[in-house]
């Protein structure tokens, strides 16, 4: 498995932002859903080590996160939800910029393959800060796949696009799952739906449920993903 988790606590003061989760995946789509403040974000900040865990262990690639993060940050890509850019470069400045920092051979390929695979090619040689929200998001995606890591935290990767865009990543999304692990936080059950092999909902920081998308609406008696998230969760 590319992650496993097992007995992760999250304590802010006298809060438990998450609360002994365990879970394991492999390569393919895990949708990682929640309702707002539930442990989403906080889990995938551990996994991706930006905050440490108050206990219990992560690990990615076999690396673990408290005693490895390196390596941890070698075989990961991470699109946080505020996506940070350099809004004073340029697309292509910004990509090589971040090729520089994952010492890619034959940065310029790269650069322009995944130029094409995410559909930048129209804006490639504007400033960022003159792309529309949907194109800054593009790029955000780019940044993250751009080393060829073995495992992507996507949250909220898909927001602010069109959809005619939202067509196009989604099956970016597809593609790349066919032989990475991705974990994706999304609100958008029908993105779910299109995109996911399997589902974790988080709730109050606890694990509420983890299954196939049709395994969970048949155990649910629902016929939307989005019925059942609302019966697990608002209750």
């Amino acid at each position: 498995m590319s992650i496993r988790v097992a007995g992760l606590t999250k304590i802010y003061g006298e809060q438990k932002a998450v609360d002994n989760i365990s879970f394991e995946t492999g390569p393919g789509v895990l949708g990682f859903l929640g309702p707002n403040g539930a442990g989403k974000s906080t889990t995938m900040k551990i996994l991706t080590c930006f905050i440490p865990q108050t206990s219990g262990t992560a690990e990615v690639c076999g690396f673990n996160v408290s005693t490895q993060p390196l390596e941890v940050k070698r075989n990961i890509g991470y699109l946080p939800e505020s996506n940070a850019l350099y809004t004073d470069m340029y697309v292509k400045e910004s990509l090589a910029f971040v090729a520089g920092i994952h010492q890619i051979h034959e940065p310029e390929k790269r650069i322009a393959d995944i130029i094409e695979q995410t559909g930048l090619g129209p804006e490639q040689h504007k400033k960022i800060s003159q792309l529309s929200k949907g194109y800054k998001q593009r790029i955000g995606l780019a940044q993250a796949i751009l080393h060829d890591p073995q495992v992507l935290i996507l949250d909220e990767p898909t927001s602010g696009l069109d959809p005619n865009q939202l067509i196009g990543i989604r099956q970016l999304i597809l593609d790349l799952g066919k032989t990475k692990t991705i974990i994706l936080s999304t609100h958008i059950m029908q993105e779910v739906e299109a995109v996911c092999d399997h589902v974790i909902i988080i709730n109050k920081g606890k694990i509420v449920t983890n299954d196939t998308p049709e395994n969970l609406k048949r155990k649910n008696n629902v016929n939307t993903l989005e019925e059942m998230f609302v019966k697990l969760t608002y209750r």
